[in-house]
């Protein structure tokens, strides 16, 4: 995919959470890493057309995502999102929150979508529990059927927000798998984690965000080996302080 920001600004209340970036570049995976607060999941969003920019203008594959209603929501229908926990409805079985927006949004037959979602199920190491609701899933698990649920319908892109934050590490290297499996399938994801291992290993390219700027982007393992920012180094160092 190429992405490209073209003056891309957004602002709340006045303060700019993105101030005036530009970017060009081509890549199939991404890790947008950096302090919280910093305007990563701001920045997914965008993406992704659920918010709109104060200022500029985002591209994929050289297209402009659209502004108006009716194209938003055309493209809204051909990307992807996990976010990062109670993303799936809660009065229905994993195996229907895989089918019901395949039905109700993409226009699939109940049989085609059936048949995704046991695919899909089953891939994601589910079969066994499609049946039930998201309260009677651990946490992995209810992350694993939100993703499944998201490249049900074949997206161009998939955007994941935290989609580890708020899981135990057993849980955490679940989901992981998963999303580096979608990577050997060649599914582009753009990815906003706090899991240095996995944007340094299972992504092509890393972007690191903080003040409001895109302030260091790079092959992964080449950004993560040799930091030219202050600031990335700064957060480097910090989070490699209490490893083991």
């Amino acid at each position: 995919m190429k992405l490209e920001f073209d003056g891309l600004t957004m602002s709340f209340d006045g303060k700019p959470v993105i101030d005036n970036l530009s970017f060009e570049a081509q890549m199939n995976t991404l890790a947008v890493i950096g302090p919280s607060g910093g305007g990563k999941s701001t920045l997914l969003r965008l993406i992704g057309g659920l918010l709109m920019p104060t200022a500029g203008e985002i591209r994929l594959n050289g297209i402009p995502i659209p502004k108006t209603s009716a194209g938003l929501l055309a493209y809204r229908r051909e990307i992807g999102f996990v976010f990062q926990q109670k993303g799936l409805f809660s009065h229905l079985s994993a195996r229907e929150n895989i089918i019901l927006p395949l039905v109700a949004v993409h226009g699939w037959t109940q049989t085609e979508a059936a048949r995704r979602a046991d695919e899909l199920l089953e891939r994601f190491g589910l079969a066994e529990h499609g049946d039930k609701r998201p309260a009677a899933l651990s946490g992995g698990q209810q992350q694993r059927a939100a993703i499944a649920r998201a490249v049900a319908p074949r997206p161009k892109l998939l955007l994941l927000d935290e989609p580890t934050s708020a899981l135990d590490p057993e849980y955490t290297v679940e989901v992981l798998d998963v999303v580096n499996e979608l990577k050997d399938a060649g599914i582009d994801f753009i990815i906003v984690t706090h899991e240095m291992g996995f944007a340094r290993h299972a992504c092509e390219k890393t972007a690191f965000f903080a003040n409001a700027q895109l302030e260091e982007f790079g092959d992964s393992e080449t950004l993560f080996q040799s930091p030219r920012t202050a600031g990335l180094q700064r957060f480097l160092g910090r989070l490699l302080e209490w490893s083991v």
